[in-house]
């Protein structure tokens, strides 16, 4: 598989895991911030841990925020890189990327249920034609770690952590798992490769 892929660094500490993960898979890999290598890689993964507006200070920062709307190829939002497509987020109310209507919200939890929402979960396909769910199955497991989640509307997959919240979304060329796939065994590598082999 002869795919060059850019990962965007956003700083976060899950970036080397996310860059292995796709040398796995057998693709060029490069971590960078700037504009011109990530325009001319022929799929983008976003990735993002932390805070929505820490996040977006970095990317303002880096004069990345225009790169990223402009672009064309694949590109993959993960975990906080997710929330970050939409048009804002409340924690810290925070103007994100605007690419995807809609706010990131936290997740209300019943007493029961622990916040962050951490630990391996399923999914609801909900659009299960959708090439990033080609060859998975039902019942995979998949690794989230968040607080804040994002509306259902365009989403593929839903997945229940208090309320329903979108887990992979769909706009465009941009897609994105708010689950980590890079930690979230077979199943997580499938999404990965999938995303490769994606379609410009």
């Amino acid at each position: 598989m002869l795919v060059s892929i850019v990962v965007i660094d956003t700083g976060g500490a899950n970036l080397a895991s996310v860059v292995h993960a796709v040398h796995r898979l057998g693709a060029e890999c490069s971590l960078t911030s700037r504009a011109e290598r990530i325009r001319s890689g022929s799929r983008v993964i976003l990735p993002g841990v932390g805070s929505a507006g820490t996040a977006m200070a970095a990317l303002r920062e880096a004069g990345l925020v225009e790169v990223i709307r402009s672009l064309t190829q694949p590109v993959l939002g993960i975990c906080l890189g997710l929330q970050l497509l939409y048009e804002r987020s409340e924690e810290g109310d925070t103007e994100c990327l605007e690419l995807i209507p809609g706010t990131v919200s936290k997740l209300e939890v019943p007493d029961r249920l622990r916040l962050p929402h951490m630990g391996w979960n399923q999914l609801h396909w909900t659009v299960p034609q959708d090439p990033l769910a080609r060859g998975v199955d039902a019942d995979d497991w998949y690794y989230f770690v968040h607080s804040f989640a994002a509306p259902t509307e365009h989403a593929i997959a839903t997945c229940e952590h208090g309320r329903p919240f979108a887990a992979i979304v769909r706009k465009d060329n941009f897609s994105a798992c708010q689950f980590h796939p890079e930690k979230s065994a077979s199943a997580g590598t499938r999404i990965l490769a999938n995303f490769l082999e994606s379609q410009p």
